[in-house]
């Protein structure tokens, strides 16, 4: 964020500038450009990887919207470690500790999506979020996020079960 930073100060600073009015539009169109850039890269680091809304676990991992999986796909969240891909120009990559969801394997549907992969990965049921792109990964975390999906699942099917029809015929 920093270079973008600079960059919209700069254009702001250009179209300051007693000089030509071309290189003061110049300016403000880079200023401009920056801003709005800058904008969209604060919006990303304020929104969350994981959600939940509506009995679906939200991923945000691709531009536009979530990806949303049922809550009873989901089947757990735990630490793993992983590559960073960073944009770094040595061949030793940085390690960084990752947020994973593990899909129930049931569900076939749910095995692959494509995701950014500066932000994570999906494959063979398993969501790795990488940690550089999370708030701090930590066991307290982890244990936060499975309690809430234990949460979330119960009521969902205590929901799903005052929905069901009752009878003789009707098995749970």
């Amino acid at each position: 964020m920093v270079p973008v930073a600079a960059l919209s100060l700069l254009g702001l600073a250009i179209s300051r500038t007693d000089g030509l009015p071309m290189s003061q539009l110049l300016g403000v169109v880079c200023g401009v450009a920056a801003g709005a850039l800058l904008a969209g890269l604060i919006h990303q680091l304020l929104h969350p990887r994981i959600a939940y809304r509506d009995g679906n676990v939200l991923f945000f991992l691709k531009a536009g919207g979530p990806l949303a999986v049922p809550v009873q796909v989901v089947e757990a969240f735990f630490l793993g470690q992983g590559p960073a891909n960073l944009p770094v120009g040595t061949d030793k990559q940085t390690n960084t500790v990752n947020l994973i969801a593990r899909l129930s394997q049931r569900d076939s549907q749910w095995q692959q999506r494509d995701v950014k992969r500066a932000l994570g990965k999906w494959s063979e049921g398993y969501v790795t979020i990488r940690g550089i792109w999370c708030e701090p990964l930590t066991f307290e975390t982890i244990r936060r996020l499975n309690h809430r999906l234990h949460e979330v699942s119960q009521e969902q099917k205590a929901t799903s079960e005052e929905d069901m029809p009752t009878g003789e015929s009707y098995q749970k």
